[in-house]
């Protein structure tokens, strides 16, 4: 289908053939290239559409933004024009980053201005909540994981996006990752000199935000960058209950939300979401940066501990979360000091210590799977047990656990199903990166075209299981039990083989440059010539 995109055209709809509408007679190919599918959606100053290029090969998708000022006044036409100029120059400034739609054309066309965007396929966090249910405290952690370095970047740059909320999130279905889109409420921090302008004003006031996501002083006209962390905690809560902020009951003597009673997380996290929260932008979180640095401490820690604890000490201990593939070999440790799992690690190191002082081992130990219990109810999130509904974004009750089960799982932001039978589990051509299968029984499961890469697979049990062409770049399979696995044309860069049972499993034209794995292991396994070994060398094995 062509759709016209003159505003007053009585039937815009049109055949796909068409090169004028047969409505108004306007043309359907906008610059001759673009040609419009269907309307997405309309604002105070323009309207989106989906659209085909028709000059590259494959007619690839497109999003178009047309400048559309609701009012025909010389002054507003230029404030809209401001404004559009503003996201294109945005766009094409920040649009490098993977979680940020590119800036593809911009142009003006008779008076009209017209972006041309990347198109992301997917749905919206509003969307993922409406089908699939509210969020645990994991699922909003693992959200918080991915807004906050896009927000970071974002705000790197000296841009405020003022407009944050889960219909402006889409989950892109190819790698399921978060992508923040609509950037036509952009905002360039603006110095104090430019602030009192009249021309900054009036801009200001046209491109305000979503009411109950833009905090008191984005309303103001007076935005900052923790207005863009507000938005991401009322965010979190909408993703936690399902309510948007305007079905949720405020104070009325300071304005705030009144949320803590209607989600059930963690003391931790509840502290975390009411800083972000704060109606006072003197008390709220500064950066993306300080909410990481809070939310890497608890309570993962514990849960971090006991995955490291059941690794043996004498073998090196891959860090999943690196992407260099350094380990960790008895008490030196060579995991980067600025990533987040290095910080992790080394305060449990030194929680353990203090512990060990204060009250032994065993004691420590108590405590510790006291505390971890406790967490595991309150946030219903980590590893699989049998005590929560999925419906509800929470661990069903059953024991059986289906394939689409753990997709849904997973995008919920739970990764760790360590410990838990899954025997002949197919998931073929399924993100599942950064999981923690540790122990878990995984005998003829099928991982084909999988995307494993930094997961923790060790001591499971993958017998007979089918990796083939599986991405497990970076993976830890330490003591595990790979016999008669089928690893053909897998991507085992960087992974760690040792102690890996691998009799019988075939690595034919697997890449194994950089793996951890001996000359031993390689010949009790298949290999071939397209075989490619740790030393980045193509061959047969030399005995």
């Amino acid at each position: 289908m062509s759709y016209c995109i003159n505003p007053a055209c009585p039937r815009p709809k049109n055949t796909a053939s068409a090169m004028q509408c047969q409505a108004c007679g306007m043309s359907l190919l906008i610059r001759d290239r673009y040609r419009v599918i269907r309307a997405l959606g309309r604002g105070g100053f323009g309207a989106t559409f989906l659209a085909r290029d028709e000059v590259l090969p494959g007619h690839p998708p497109c999003v178009i933004k047309q400048l559309q000022p609701s009012a025909d006044s010389p002054h507003v036409l230029q404030m809209a024009r401001e404004l559009f100029q503003r996201e294109a120059k945005i766009l094409g400034k920040i649009g490098n980053h993977p979680q940020l739609p590119r800036l593809l054309d911009y142009f003006e066309m008779q008076q009209e201005f017209f972006l041309v965007q990347e198109y992301i396929n997917g749905a919206t966090l509003q969307q993922e909540v409406k089908r699939g249910g509210v969020f645990s405290e994991a699922g909003a952690r693992q959200f918080l994981s991915e807004i906050l370095p896009m927000t970071q970047y974002v705000h790197s740059h000296q841009i405020i996006h003022r407009d944050i909320k889960p219909a402006n999130l889409i989950r892109r279905e190819q790698d399921k990752k978060l992508v923040l889109i609509d950037f036509g409420a952009v905002k360039d921090k603006v110095s104090p000199v430019k602030a009192d302008s009249s021309e900054q004003t009036a801009l200001t006031a046209y491109a305000i935000g979503t009411p109950g996501y833009a905090p008191p002083e984005q309303m103001a006209m007076r935005p900052v960058y923790a207005s863009d962390l507000y938005a991401i905690g009322v965010t979190c809560v909408y993703l936690l209950t399902g309510k948007s902020p305007k079905d949720l009951s405020y104070d009325p003597t300071t304005g705030e939300l009144l949320w803590r009673n209607q989600v059930h997380v963690s003391e931790h996290f509840a502290n975390v979401l009411e800083k972000m929260l704060d109606i006072s932008v003197r008390h709220r979180y500064q950066s993306a940066e300080a909410i990481l640095r809070d939310l890497d401490l608890e309570p993962y820690l514990e849960s971090l501990a006991q995955n490291m604890a059941i690794q043996p000490v004498s073998g090196p201990l891959t860090s999943p979360g690196t992407s260099n593939g350094n380990t960790l070999s008895g008490s030196q440790h060579d995991i980067p000091s600025s990533s987040p799992s290095s910080r992790m690690a080394e305060a449990i190191r030194a929680r353990r210590d203090r512990s060990s002082t204060k009250s032994g081992t065993s004691g420590m130990s108590r405590g510790y799977q006291g505390r971890r219990s406790a967490a595991m109810n309150s946030t219903h999130g980590g590893r699989l047990s049998s005590s929560a509904d999925l419906s509800s974004g929470q661990l069903k009750k059953t024991g059986s656990f289906s394939a689409d089960d753990i997709k849904t799982y997973y995008i919920k932001g739970m990764r760790d199903f360590s410990m838990q039978s899954f025997a002949r589990l197919s998931l073929p051509r399924t993100i599942l990166s950064e999981s923690n299968f540790t122990q878990s029984q995984l005998k003829g499961a099928n991982f084909q075209g999988a995307d494993l890469s930094n997961s923790n697979l060790g001591r499971a049990n993958l017998v007979q299981a089918s990796l083939k062409n599986a991405n497990l770049e970076r993976a830890y399979f330490n003591y595990a039990n790979l016999e008669g696995a089928d690893l053909r044309g897998a991507n085992l860069a960087g992974a760690c083989l040792a102690n890996a049972n691998l009799r019988g499993a075939n690595l034919c034209g697997a890449d194994l440059t950089g793996a951890q794995i001996s000359d031993d292991q390689l010949v009790m396994a298949r290999t071939n010539w397209a075989t490619i070994y740790p030393n980045g060398k193509r061959g047969l094995l030399k005995g």
